[in-house]
């Protein structure tokens, strides 16, 4: 049997072994890491952080415009007589597109010139008669009457040829209006009136043409961005990228040139439109573009792949630095902009650090880790596998 003392004192060891594991559970004197010792390196991949200039954007779905779309439209009546285009041309403005039969204008033309002609004619021969009674009216030779209805003869004679002179006009005009002629330089589209068709005045619409160089990309921002895009607005031209989805390598640039006067209250957006000069005819009415509009430029900023950033359980950011002795610790961090899967850190790490993008879910604080894949720009894809 155990005597009293040598109970007490296994009672005592016990006591000691129980505190001691209490403290390790609580996280009192244990070292970091002191789990991970003995473990073999976990495989990561790691990118250092670098400094950069980055641009504060907003980045949205927008649609092409053409910068002028005109409907084509006969303004005359008449057949159309021949069609000088063919469907889908470049058209420069003031090429002839399409003709109307002109023979009935200039019959038309031809009529009001024999008549002003004729009527001409009596204005002179009125004019040889009202003169001659005006010489004599002082002679009593012809009564008052008479000077007067030779006058008056006169007076109306020039009034029917200013009117036979307005009709040549119109006439002449009509006579023009037969050759229609592209009103911008643009792309002309499909053909909507066939040759031999009798058009209207102003209501048969015989192609549309669009100009393409500059043009158009219409987007909405949230109502939210409207005061920092008017302070940017202020400060000078802010430029705009669109890019077409799922084709890579092309961006077209071009700037800000319309914010909207109203903000829609149904959507509770803000349309805006940015003008692109096209050269290459890249953007195309009618298509939706990713556009990315400018504010500023934060220069000089440290930036990590956004890949990179953890999230805690309390909703915190961080990242897993690798230190010096290839061990990893964990950093708060906070974030600011991102712009091509780089975050920026505004605040818990330094240029030069580098920092896990792969394989963070097998490491806890103080791991020692085996670096399998390195690079020097954040900004290039991290996919290498970290359980090489």
């Amino acid at each position: 049997m155990l005597n009293k003392k040598t109970i007490l004192k296994w009672s005592a060891l016990v006591g000691l072994a129980g505190g001691l594991a209490g403290c390790s559970r609580n996280g009192g004197d244990a070292p970091p890491g002191r789990a991970a010792r003995g473990l073999p390196p976990v495989p990561v991949t790691v990118v250092a952080a670098r400094r950069q200039d980055v641009p504060n954007q907003l980045s949205e779905i927008g649609s092409v415009r053409a910068y002028a779309s005109v409907s084509v439209k006969s303004r005359v009546d008449g057949e159309l007589a021949r069609i000088a285009f063919k469907q889908g041309d470049e058209v420069k403005k003031g090429a002839l597109i399409f003709e109307i039969d002109p023979r009935p204008f200039q019959a038309a033309l031809d009529q009001a010139q024999a008549v002003l002609e004729r009527d001409e004619a009596s204005l002179t021969n009125a004019q040889t008669d009202m003169r001659r009674t005006d010489a004599l009216a002082d002679t009593k030779a012809v009564s008052a009457s008479e000077v007067d209805a030779n006058r008056s003869k006169v007076a109306s004679s020039k009034a029917t040829v200013a009117a036979d002179q307005a009709a040549v006009e119109t006439a002449k005009l009509n006579l023009s209006f037969c050759s229609i002629t592209s009103p911008v330089t643009g792309r002309i589209g499909m053909l909507l009136v066939d040759e031999g068709n009798m058009v209207q005045n102003n209501n048969t619409i015989l192609a549309v043409v669009n100009q393409l160089r500059p043009i158009y990309v219409d987007f909405s921002v949230p109502e939210q961005s409207l005061p920092a895009v008017r302070a940017a607005a202020a400060v000078g031209p802010l430029p705009v990228e669109a890019a077409i989805p799922e084709v890579t390598g092309q961006r077209a640039e071009g700037e800000l040139a319309v914010i909207n006067n109203e903000v829609d209250t149904a959507t509770g957006t803000l349309l805006l439109r940015a003008v692109f000069p096209n050269k290459d005819e890249m953007l195309w009415p009618g298509q939706f573009v990713n556009v990315n509009l400018t504010l500023n430029t934060e220069r000089n900023a440290v930036v990590v792949p956004a890949a990179a950033i953890q999230l805690n359980q309390e909703g915190g950011r961080f990242v897993c630095v690798v230190q010096p002795d290839d061990t990893v610790a964990f950093r708060p961090v906070e974030i600011g902009t991102t712009h091509e899967r780089l975050s920026v850190i505004k605040k818990g790490l330094q240029a030069g650090e580098r920092i896990v993008t792969s394989g963070q879910i097998r490491l806890v604080a103080g791991s020692r880790v085996k670096i399998v894949g390195e690079h020097p720009e954040p900004g290039v894809a991290l996919t290498e596998a970290a359980a090489n």
